[in-house]
């Protein structure tokens, strides 16, 4: 395991920290901003192992009022990834609103792949409904709560999923096609349980059950992730977009 990295798919790193503590973090990590404000800083940052993602949240009125698609594309023309986005159910921002951003975000990544993160907190179906009319390739499902009919779906779809240490999340992982499967932190969210290890980067329990299901140990686990992670970089052509220590764990593999 010292040789591989970890891969935590979603954590919140906030974009002014110092290069010096991003560098003391646990493995490589995809990190999700919540708006294109905070996405404009992010995307500046030369980190090695922190890969920037572009988010739009859909919990967050003034982002998703604010949005604009022609600054959201600029913003995604440097970086391989867009995370956060996607649809609520129990967010103040109104429905329509948050499917005409979401739409335009899907289209717009259709058109310029990335890997897209996706929130579908309360609204399992409707963002499937959603990747189905207008999505491309590179969509993983963070923090995935959909029944085992709309698993099914999103694994017709091409969908990837990213599941972290929650009870709910964890217990997906048997459901789930190895291929398919990402760790995530979601910190500081999805990490609340134990929280004196809890950091971006630090995804051990997921990758131990991962480990668990798949009947190897964690390394060939690790590698499993390195490897589906390298398959949603060529789906969306974005492997030369990654940091160094991503892509040296890619030509490794």
């Amino acid at each position: 395991m010292r040789s591989l990295p970890s891969v935590d798919a979603h954590a919140h790193i906030r974009a002014d920290l110092d290069p010096g503590e991003i560098a003391t973090l646990d493995g490589v990590i995809l990190a999700a901003t919540r708006s294109l404000d905070e996405a404009a800083s992010a995307v500046e940052r030369t980190d090695d192992r922190v890969i920037w993602g572009v988010g739009v949240h859909p919990g967050l009125v003034g982002v998703q009022r604010s949005f604009d698609q022609s600054r959201f594309e600029l913003l995604i023309a440097r970086t391989p990834l867009v995370s956060e986005v996607g649809l609520d159910g129990a967010s103040r921002v109104p429905a329509g609103v948050q499917r005409q951003n979401f739409e335009t975000v899907l289209r717009s990544t259709r058109e310029m792949p990335r890997i897209v993160s996706v929130h579908s907190y309360q609204a399992s179906s409707a963002v499937l409904d959603a990747v189905e009319t207008f999505g491309g390739p590179g969509i993983v499902l963070h923090w995935w709560l959909g029944d085992s009919a709309e698993t099914e779906r999103a694994v017709r779809l091409g969908c990837y999923f990213s599941v972290n240490s929650s009870a709910h999340s964890l217990a997906m992982l048997g459901s789930l096609p190895r291929s398919r499967v990402l760790p995530e932190t979601d910190h500081p969210f999805g990490d609340r349980r134990g929280r004196s290890a809890a950091r971006p980067g630090n995804v051990l329990v997921v990758e131990k059950e991962f480990a668990r299901l798949s009947g190897g140990d964690v390394t060939t686990a690790r590698l499993q992730v390195w490897r589906n992670l390298f398959a949603l970089a060529n789906e969306t052509q974005t492997a030369d977009m990654f940091p160094d220590a991503a892509r040296r764990q890619f030509a490794a593999l």
